[in-house]
C-alpha cells in the first residue's frame, strides 16, 4: 500500500512525536505507512503525489490569522509550501484530511474567513453533525452528535464558497467540512484521546491558551468526558483512501 503523507508542524518534539503516534494508532498504520515531515525543521521539498494515498496535516501553534509581522520565517514557509501543494490537491481532488491547524490551512487556501471570533479553549466538546454528514462516508458509523476534544485560538467564522458543512458545535459553527469529494477538514482533533490532551495541556501551557496555573485543571476538566468516537473518522480516511 502507498504510504499516508503526515505534513506535522509541532516545533516540540515530545508533542510532535505523540502526534504521530495517535495518527498510527488511530489510523490502523505502521511506520512505514505514514511518511511525517515535519515543516518547521525543513522544506516540504518536491512531492510526488503520486507516491501517497493521501495527505494528512496535524495541528501546531501556528495561526493563520497572526498579524503578517507577527510570524516567523518557518510559519511564513510552511504556510507557502502548503498552499503551493494545496493547490495541486484541490486541483486534483486528492485525499486530504485536515486536523484543527488543517482547517486553517484548507479554508484559507479556498478564500474562508478565518479570525479567532470562535476560539475555543482546550477541552471537551459536543460535535453536531449537520445533515449532509449523513452521506459521507467518512461519518460512517458516528452517532449524530459526540464529544471530541478542541484547543484552538482562531476558527473559520465563514465557510469557503466551494465547502459543505458536516459538524459544528454551540461555540465553534464551523468544527468539519468538506471540498470537492475527497477534501476534508476538522477543527476538533480526530487521532485525540485523554492521554494525548492531558500531554498538550502540559507541553503548551504557556503558549496562550489558558493562563499556566490553571493546566492542572484544564486537565481535570478534559477528564470528565470520555471521547471516543473522533478517531472513527481517521479509521474511515484511511480504510477509504489506502491504495496500492
Amino acid at each position: 500500500m502507498k504510504p499516508f503523507l503526515l505534513l506535522a508542524t509541532r516545533a516540540e518534539d515530545e508533542a510532535a512525536d505523540a502526534e504521530y503516534q495517535a495518527f498510527l494508532d488511530y489510523g490502523g498504520l505502521d511506520p512505514g505507512r505514514l511518511h511525517r515531515v515535519r515543516m518547521e525543521e525543513r522544506s516540504l521539498g518536491e512531492v510526488d503525489l503520486g507516491d501517497y494515498s493521501a495527505v494528512i496535516t496535524g495541528g501546531g501553534p501556528f495561526n493563520y490569522s497572526d498579524p503578517p509581522v507577527m510570524k516567523s520565517a518557518a510559519q511564513r514557509r510552511v504556510e507557502t509550501e502548503i498552499f503551493a501543494l494545496l493547490d495541486r490537491v484541490v486541483a486534483e481532488d486528492f485525499p486530504f484530511l485536515g486536523a484543527c491547524y488543517g482547517v486553517g490551512t484548507l479554508g484559507a487556501h479556498r478564500g474562508a474567513e478565518i479570525d479567532r471570533t470562535f476560539g475555543e479553549a482546550p477541552g471537551p466538546v459536543t460535535i453536531e453533525l449537520q445533515p449532509e454528514a449523513a452521506a459521507d462516508p467518512l461519518l460512517r458509523g458516528l452517532p449524530p452528535s459526540f464529544a471530541a476534544y478542541v484547543g484552538h485560538k482562531e476558527a473559520v467564522r465563514k465557510l469557503p464558497d466551494d465547502a459543505v458543512l458536516l459538524a459544528a458545535s454551540a461555540g465553534c459553527p464551523i468544527q468539519m467540512f468538506r471540498v470537492k469529494q475527497n477534501l476534508y477538514a476538522t477543527q476538533f482533533h480526530p487521532e485525540l484521546d485523554f492521554a494525548g490532551i492531558e500531554l498538550r495541556v502540559e507541553v503548551y501551557k504557556s503558549y496562550g491558551y489558558f493562563p499556566p496555573e490553571e493546566a492542572a485543571a484544564v486537565v481535570e476538566h478534559c477528564r470528565t468526558v470520555p471521547v471516543t468516537e473522533p478517531m472513527r473518522i481517521l479509521r474511515n480516511f484511511v480504510t477509504r483512501y489506502a491504495r496500492d
